[in-house]
């Protein structure tokens, strides 16, 4: 067992080992997210994470293994959100906090979308287990939610899968396009900057889909 790892009075060893992993995945995402896996050492990765690279080790056993995870992680996240909702929702609510969501893990985790977005754009190669039938029979199950509020007249009749590109891209570019906006805007975007862009997303996007937005979360 690492000294990282050492059990202390009234703090189970789990705990330390989930910190240090959050405390890796964070400090991987942020190298990666500058240098790309190519440029980016384990040993750069330590440094950032303040542990011993023999620790780092220890948690992941290569670099690649590490960058899976940090892929694997905002995928996590997004998919789990998106599995929320239901054919037997409301689209508008459901649609509006989609989107906040979406629009959360952007501002509270840019780096990890980064990744994502360079590895998508050089080919998925490090994905391609990831988007296998199993995924493709996943996204169909969340077109078949769209499909069954077209049908029972719910909303206008859109199509699903571009629809949901449409959601991903838009929420996304916060994250990945974060030093255009940032440049453009001439400053980092506040908590209150991202509260209205997501309520403007959610009026675009929803009255194209025919659907009544809920109350704007700003003032």
């Amino acid at each position: 067992m690492n000294e990282q790892d050492t059990p202390v009075p009234g703090k189970p060893a789990g705990r330390i080992r989930q910190k240090n992993e959050e405390t890796i995945l964070a400090a991987a995402a942020a190298e990666f997210a500058r240098y790309g896996f190519k440029g980016t050492s384990m040993n750069a990765i330590a440094t950032r994470a303040g542990l011993p690279k023999a620790n780092l080790h220890y948690y992941f056993s290569s670099k690649l293994g590490l960058y899976v995870e940090v892929m694997r992680h905002i995928l996590e996240l997004w998919d789990t959100a998106f599995d929320d909702m239901r054919a037997e929702d409301d689209p508008a609510t459901a649609l509006a906090n989609y989107i906040r969501m979406k629009m959360e893990f952007s501002r509270r985790h840019p780096q990890a979308s980064k990744i994502f977005a360079m590895e998508v754009i050089s080919g998925s190669e490090c994905l391609a287990e990831h988007f296998g039938q199993d995924y493709r029979d996943w996204f169909r199950g969340r077109t078949a939610v769209f499909e069954a509020w077209i049908a029972a007249g719910k909303m206008d009749p859109v199509d699903p899968m571009h629809l949901i590109f449409l959601i991903w891209s838009s929420t996304q570019h916060y994250a990945d396009f974060s030093d255009q906006i940032r440049r453009i805007g001439g400053k980092r975007m506040t908590r209150q900057d991202f509260a209205v862009a997501t309520d403007n997303l959610i009026r675009i996007i929803l009255k194209g889909c025919g659907l009544t937005p809920p109350a704007a979360t700003t003032d």
